[in-house]
């Protein structure tokens, strides 16, 4: 869709809401033909000559549908207790049917409307006189609530722009409020002036919609906790795998497969953790875990035994001021470098070396970025590092702490890659490596191959698993994956990604899990 169109959807739902087409909202044009229309009386089904197909008797108020090929749902305000009212449309077979309604709101309905996104998932916001509103899916036999929100008092109508997934809302005296309608999206709003075009930008390629596997135990606390995971992947059975997840205000968890919390290590505020197997140290292969911590500004470095138990082995400082993000390096020559960087931009790389059972990290090479990064990831096959720099993008330079550190830029922020940018990871493919990377402005993840030109191969997003009872994933901070066969719906691998915001129902932060099978064949890799 143009940005013309946009503009002009956009003009035509502030007049709705600004009352000055009082009649568009009781009459709506339904996808292949067809007509629905709500009076004092009844909500009335025609065809597209206008013939009557159904009529529901009833007195309601703000009619509102979403529709599809001339079948799809409804929703009104019933005029005598306030309830919102489904209703399932079928223009083919002439049908109205009462849907199961919401369960009882403690407060009365002012508004609703309704909301289609890019998984064809309907929801319905309804909204209180006081500002109380929630969002609710209305898929399955029962509606289900999504999260509760907050919108403009005596907020007597809404509306939203599927196409920009926003919604609007008036508030009396003030004007229009626009929202980000996404469920999974931060609770976030701004306030549109009256004559005011609404902000335009590069138009990003479609992203695919790809739905979590499985989703780990919400972390113990409230807030922004959750932040990155690495994965571990059991020498022998591939079952008994695990994924360590950093809490921001804790420490590290542990977890199986099915998401089960298996370990708690309190070691104080880590940041990002990162993992590799098989390390040569003092002639014993030897799976290690760095973590980012920002209590002391110290890398914490853990060691991770053959059933997936995980160990604090030392620490050492860093000599950054505020230490953020870190990753890992294996050179080909062997042995094991951290690359840890700080808020101000600076990244420094130490070697880790073992004498006995005392570890040290020696300063190999520093560098620095003119503003805050965080992500980074390591390509060992051509010896590449990628760093992301939050406001403008990510670049490679040499991974060797022997190289010069000139980089380049990949891929800036802008068309397909949307501030801030976050977490990276490299799936290492039998016929080639693909760079993943958090675009946390608009909750999607760039896929892009790991060599020279760096040709950016889709963009996904993770969405509601109904099935299992799984919301998508939104504002993602840290992510990994692996290309190891780990079984069942991981046989091509596992790609774990935080959720900044946990729905159905709203809760504290957690990890979902995806199949790589499933990115794989939805960006036809």
């Amino acid at each position: 869709m143009t940005m013309q169109k946009h503009l002009t959807r956009a003009a035509a739902v502030l007049c709705i809401l600004a009352g000055t087409t009082a009649h568009a909202a009781d009459r709506i044009a339904l996808g292949g033909g067809g007509w629905l229309s709500l009076d004092k009386h009844a909500l009335q089904l025609t065809d597209a000559a206008g013939k009557e197909l159904a009529r529901l008797p009833m007195r309601a108020r703000q009619l509102d549908a979403r529709t599809s090929k001339g079948s799809g749902i409804a929703v009104v305000l019933d005029a005598d207790t306030q309830h919102a009212l489904p209703i399932r449309v079928d223009v083919r077979r002439g049908e109205l049917a009462r849907l199961a309604p919401l369960p009882q709101q403690p407060f009365g309905l002012e508004g609703l409307c309704l909301f289609r996104d890019r998984q064809g998932l309907d929801f319905l916001f309804v909204a209180a006189k006081d500002g109380q509103a929630e969002q609710w899916l209305m898929h399955g036999a029962t509606p289900q609530l999504v999260r509760r929100l907050s919108m403009p008092l005596d907020s007597g109508q809404c509306k939203v722009d599927d196409a920009r997934h926003t919604l609007y809302a008036n508030e009396e005296g003030v004007g229009t409020w626009a929202y980000e309608a996404d469920s999974e999206a931060a609770p976030a709003r701004r306030l549109l002036k009256a004559g005011a075009r609404l902000p335009a930008g590069p138009a990003a390629s479609p992203a695919v919609v790809v739905e979590p596997r499985a989703q780990t135990m919400p972390v113990a606390r409230l807030g922004d906790v959750a932040d990155d995971p690495a994965i571990w992947v059991h020498p022998v059975d591939a079952s008994r795998s695990r994924v360590l997840g950093t809490n921001k205000k804790q420490g590290l968890m542990v977890y199986d497969l099915q998401g089960r919390q298996q370990q708690f290590l309190d070691v104080g505020r880590l940041n990002n953790v990162d993992l590799r197997q098989g390390v040569i140290m003092d002639g014993r292969p030897l799976d290690l875990a760095v973590a980012s911590q920002r209590d002391d500004n110290s890398v914490v470095l853990f060691g991770v035994d053959a059933d997936g138990k995980v160990a604090e082995l030392a620490r050492f400082a860093t000599g950054l001021r505020e230490v953020y993000g870190i990753c890992l390096f294996q050179p080909r020559s062997g042995g094991l470098e951290v690359i840890v960087n700080d808020k101000g931009g600076a990244f420094r790389q130490f070697r880790i070396a073992r004498s006995g059972e005392a570890w040290s990290g020696t300063l190999a090479r520093e560098f620095k970025v003119d503003s805050q990064p965080e992500g980074c990831v390591a390509d060992e096959r051509n010896e590449r590092l990628f760093i992301g720099e939050e406001k403008r993008g990510v670049w490679t330079l040499a991974a060797r702490s022997d190289q010069p550190s000139a980089r380049k830029m990949v891929l800036g922020v802008g068309r397909d890659l949307r501030a801030d940018v976050e977490g990276m990871a490299i799936y290492e493919g039998a016929t080639g490596a693909y760079l993943i990377v958090s675009s946390q402005g608009d909750s999607s993840y760039v896929v892009l191959d790991a060599q020279a030109p760096y040709k950016v191969r889709g963009r996904f997003k993770v969405g509601f698993n109904l099935a299992d009872g799984i919301d998508g994933t939104a504002d993602t901070d840290g992510l990994d994956v692996t290309p190891k066969n780990l079984g069942g719906p991981y046989a091509q691998g596992m790609l774990v990604i935080q959720d900044g915001y946990k729905r159905m129902p709203d809760g504290p932060q957690n990890f979902k899990y995806v199949s790589w099978e499933d990115v794989a064949k939805a960006l036809k890799l």
